[in-house]
């Protein structure tokens, strides 16, 4: 993308660089913990219809370290980061409103990643818990609930909840769930009326009664404008 680099070596570690205007980065990735593979043998089912499915994997916690330049000020960063691949041929079925999704990098060492399809069939909703030794654990819809709490309305005029309630008892976990930032809006000026809320949150809870704090990332759609099966496709 123009300037804009992600680079992997063979030894699964990578290299981001990219700048607009005010703003670059250059950061290195360490491969950190082993992929995940999420789904059932590699399916990430979305919908009923077979075939509506996307591969999906990620890096849960890749080690990093780099630089971060803001108006002519340079930063040293280093932290944990998530990578994402998720790819396909199919779409969302007629009456998917938009979904919410959630990652979480854990003070215990594990991972989640979880998420609903609004207005879906309710199977397709999963999620994956990974333990601090790597194991992964797939998460059926009949195993947790999302449940969202405190809602903010912005300029667009959608109304996102910026608070979520997150519980999966058969493995003894509660999470609350907090935007770090409550306008983290984007619109794209490409496909007006298609509006997402990205961005940073926090959590904090208890695994089988231990408390635990954490950090991670929350996309919601479908808040405002067309459904996202509009957008991304209706059933034939």
């Amino acid at each position: 993308n123009e300037d804009w680099r992600a680079l992997m070596s063979a030894d699964g570690s990578m290299t981001l660089k990219a700048g607009d205007r005010r703003f670059t980065l250059d950061l290195s990735l360490a491969p950190g913990k082993k992929a995940v593979i999420h789904g059932q043998d590699g399916i990430s089912q979305k919908g009923k219809t077979a075939g509506n499915a996307s591969h999906y994997y990620s890096h849960t916690r890749m080690p990093t370290q780099g630089r971060v330049t803001l108006d002519d000020k340079v930063y040293a960063v280093a932290g944990e980061s998530w990578m994402d691949h998720e790819f396909g041929t199919s779409f969302l079925e007629k009456g998917t409103q938009g979904w919410d999704w959630f990652s979480a990098q854990l003070s215990d060492g594990s991972e989640l990643m979880i998420f609903q399809l609004r207005g879906g069939v309710a199977c397709s909703n999963a999620g994956t818990l990974i333990l601090a030794n790597g194991q992964a654990i797939p998460l059926g819809s009949d195993l947790f609930t999302l449940t969202p709490g405190q809602v903010w309305k912005f300029n667009s005029g959608a109304v996102y909840p910026i608070t979520w309630s997150i519980d999966i008892p058969t493995r003894g976990i509660t999470l609350d769930c907090r935007a770090a930032m409550k306008n983290q809006e984007f619109q794209a000026t490409a496909t007006p009326g298609l509006g997402y809320w990205e961005g940073a949150v926090d959590y904090t809870g208890f695994s089988k009664g231990q408390k635990i704090t954490g950090k991670g990332y929350l996309e919601m759609t479908g808040y405002s404008g067309q459904s996202m099966s509009t957008w991304f496709g209706s059933e034939q």
